[in-house]
């Protein structure tokens, strides 16, 4: 293949890796593409918060150095990636979208970037969010919102928004990002890429900043599965530094599938008022491409998928409110000065947190409180148990579930701000995976006019690497 060194920006990542080998271009040459690339198009776009240009162009020069050397490098080695400004890199600032850290320097590297920087991956910068991935839109970040690349007058999705986008924009090959009700999937979807929410454990935690740590992973995006998969065997595995990450030993073991044998479930209650009907009707579409492979499609039902988001709502503030008292304006970040210590805590967090923070913060609160707790957050919980055992029963007769990643494509910025229901119903489809812990993934099977539709693919527990391959085989045949 001839590449032009204009568009190195735009090669998947086994593409890249074969041009480096090859000396087709240097690891230097495909980091000063996608540099050049948001150059150009950032201004526009806003995905990116923190350029970290010396970083990425020092590593790019050690991977070819090792090139050169004919030492031997893997797929990421000089590949160009994009990091969530709610994970840490050590040295680099990290803001998560909000005043309160608009100064703060990370003093470690998370897990995930640790194993990422082994690998030789170039970081190129740190990308928008809604403020610490409160929100659907990317609108609620305290550094202005992200425009969707396919239309600069719609979101890109939330709240891993600047990660999607910086990818939709070509600039980056691939992002990391987090979901706690959606916040990759659903971005995915609006701007056309694909994106993984894996199994709850099967990434570690350690250095993403937390916001509900019951329902928070670390995933990733990129153009196509067979990129996200490649990254997902690089950052996937268990962490003595994240009690909750999983030991690889207690995995299931997964045997071989074929297409021809693969039971699909429609479920019902994701089917109804309220989906955009041309949106339900590619979703249709695409699970009849399965069909056509031999697939079985069945209708299923998750009798409490409706409680899902009133669930999610209760449970999630009430964990955000314990995990930002932190940001007391005494330790780290934001700190105003007032005549005693509680007026430093009120007014570090009254002028450091948004809106929609401190809205989740006084519900999480409340619910927590005396006389609440048994009545919504105890509830709450029993309900996700509910949820958690109605996938069980589906996946007794099924090997995965296809859903809607969205119930609309983009919205226009500004449509839904000052109505934060009409915001949350963003998360409807998505929403119940992280209460189950589900594995999810979100690839672009259409399209409404110029905006983007995802198909979601759900897995049981474990099953990441099932719904991964299932992916690529729709992609495989859309080629």
């Amino acid at each position: 293949m001839v590449i032009e060194l204009m568009n190195l920006n735009k090669l998947t990542i086994k593409q890249a890796h074969q041009g480096l080998l090859k000396k087709k271009f240097s690891a230097v040459e495909l980091t000063e593409a996608v540099l050049n690339q948001i150059k150009r198009r950032d201004k526009d776009i806003h995905a990116y918060l923190t350029l970290t240009e010396e970083l990425a162009l020092s590593q790019a020069k050690r991977i070819d150095k090792k090139i050169a050397n004919k030492e031997k490098v893997g797929l990421l080695a000089g590949v160009p990636m994009a990091v969530k400004d709610i994970i840490l890199v050590e040295g680099i600032r990290c803001t998560a979208g909000s005043k309160i850290l608009e100064n703060y320097i990370a003093p470690y590297d998370a897990t995930v970037i640790k194993k990422l920087k082994q690998a030789g991956a170039i970081i190129v910068g740190k990308t928008n969010l809604d403020e610490f991935g409160m929100g659907s839109s990317t609108e609620n970040s305290a550094f202005g919102p992200t425009k969707n690349p396919h239309d600069l007058e719609r979101v890109p999705g939330g709240s891993s928004g600047g990660s999607a986008a910086a990818l939709a924009s070509d600039q980056c090959i691939y992002a990391l990002g987090s979901d706690t009700a959606g916040s990759i999937r659903q971005p995915a979807s609006l701007c056309g890429v694909v994106g993984l929410k894996p199994t709850y454990g099967r990434v570690s935690r350690y250095g993403l900043i937390a916001f509900a740590s019951s329902l928070d992973q670390i995933g990733l995006m990129a153009r196509k599965a067979e990129d996200v998969q490649i990254v997902f065997e690089m950052i996937k595995g268990k962490d003595e530094m994240d009690s909750t990450s999983l030991n690889p030993l207690l995995e299931k073991t997964k045997g071989e599938f074929q297409i021809k044998d693969l039971k699909i479930g429609l479920p019902k209650e994701y089917f109804i008022k309220g989906i955009d009907p041309v949106v339900e009707k590619i979703i249709k579409e695409a699970v009849s491409q399965y069909e056509k492979m031999g697939a079985q499609v069945m209708e299923v039902s998750l009798p409490h998928a409706e409680y899902a988001l009133a669930a999610y709502y209760i449970i999630q503030p009430a964990e955000a409110s314990a995990n930002l008292a932190r940001y007391d304006g005494i330790k780290y970040g934001l700190s105003k000065e007032a005549s005693d210590l509680l007026g430093v805590y009120l007014q570090t967090r009254q002028e450091g947190f948004g809106d929609e923070v401190r809205r989740r913060i006084m519900l999480g609160t409340y619910t927590l409180s005396a006389g609440y707790y048994e009545a919504y957050y105890i509830k709450a919980q029993k309900v996700r148990t509910l949820i958690k055992k109605d996938f069980i029963k589906a996946f007794e007769k099924i090997d995965v579930l296809m859903t809607p990643v969205a119930p609309t494509p983009a919205f226009k910025l500004g449509e839904k701000i000052d109505d934060p229901v009409a915001m949350y119903l963003s998360d409807i489809y998505t929403a119940s995976l992280n209460l189950a812990g589900l594995p999810g993934i979100s690839i672009p099977c259409g399209q409404v006019g110029k905006l983007p539709v995802g198909l979601q693919i759900i897995g049981q527990q474990f099953d990441d690497e099932k719904i991964l391959k299932i992916a690529q085989e729709y992609e495989d045949r859309s080629l």
